[in-house]
């Protein structure tokens, strides 16, 4: 009698990764221009710096001329390479996570928040290896053809840096920082709002209730997460004085990035990464199928923004 639903819930876990590592593939092909601008702002410190850019539109016409329409794609080979263990891993834990909460009585608000700040740092644990590896590749400033490949790379990490907290795994603490508070605001403050405001018959009003709820809830989250996503693209990338290692802690970032360069540059990279927002939503919604899967996973397209 207990193998159908577990048949049941196995089918449906297959059939979310499935649709949500499409949705994710689309929106790095078509958004991962905005995360190299991202992490070229978040790695500069001043605007003294040479290869500091004046503006979003500055950035682009400078990394156009400079390294070619395909710099603004340099990375892109760790997220795609991420997405089906991270999707498996955000569906797994958050729907575990709501079943054990379940014994406890709490407002499904908190509910969803509790579950997205477990499933958020559960999937940190699973992606912060490729980030280091994408931000190492993103922060290279020569043509596509003339950096190395992300195999290559990955090997250089390892070998001269190892695989722990100094090497392929640096940054970790600002990973789940990043993925832990973006997942619990986003998750808290759109399932508590989407059973506010009242759902509507019309398809396309509907659609653009929950698409305005989640774009909402993103950019609230986004704007609360950023300072994580700043420290670990500083601890990832590379350091002001080679050989010598200035960004190393999580918070420890954070008051260096406060003290010398004011509050304003923990929120390096902002814009751009709200600018995905909308897309990303949009090429998740358009992927999926199943109409109920996709207003409730509309959570997988934000993840691009952390």
């Amino acid at each position: 009698m207990s193998a159908q639903p577990k048949a049941g819930f196995a089918r449906e876990a297959s059939r979310q990764i499935l649709a949500g590592g499409s949705a994710g593939l689309v929106e790095i092909c078509l958004m991962h221009p905005l995360d190299v601008v991202k992490t070229r702002f978040q790695i500069q410190r001043c605007a003294t710096d040479p290869n500091s850019y004046k503006s979003l539109g500055d950035s682009f016409r400078t990394i156009f001329r400079r390294e070619g329409l395909f710099g603004f794609y340099k990375g892109v080979l760790p997220p795609i390479l991420a997405e089906t263990p991270k999707r498996a891993v955000k569906f797994f834990t958050f729907e575990q996570y709501k079943k054990l909460l379940g014994y406890v009585s709490l407002s499904p608000a908190l509910t969803f928040a509790i579950a997205g700040l477990g499933s958020g740092l559960t999937e940190a644990i699973v992606v912060n290896p490729f980030e280091v590896v994408k931000v190492g590749l993103q922060a290279n400033r020569n043509k596509f053809t003339e950096q190395p490949s992300t195999m290559s790379y990955a090997r250089h990490i390892i070998k001269t840096e190892g695989l722990g907290l100094q090497g392929l795994n640096k940054g970790f603490t600002a990973t789940l920082g990043r993925h832990g508070v973006f997942n619990m605001v986003y998750f808290g403050f759109y399932y508590n709002v989407k059973n506010i405001i009242p759902v509507n018959k019309d398809p396309t009003l509907e659609f653009l209730r929950k698409f305005g709820i989640g774009l909402l809830s993103g950019t609230i989250a986004s704007v609360i997460n950023i300072p994580f996503d700043v420290a670990k693209t500083r601890i990832q990338g590379p350091q002001p004085v080679p050989g010598q290692i200035k960004y190393r802690t999580c918070f420890k970032t954070m008051a260096t990035v406060y003290q010398e360069e004011g509050i304003l540059a923990l929120y390096k990279g902002l814009l751009p990464k709200i600018m995905r927002l909308g897309p990303g939503v949009l090429s998740c919604c358009g992927v999926k199928y199943n109409e109920k899967a996709c207003c409730e996973w509309t959570v997988q397209a934000k993840q691009k923004c952390e």
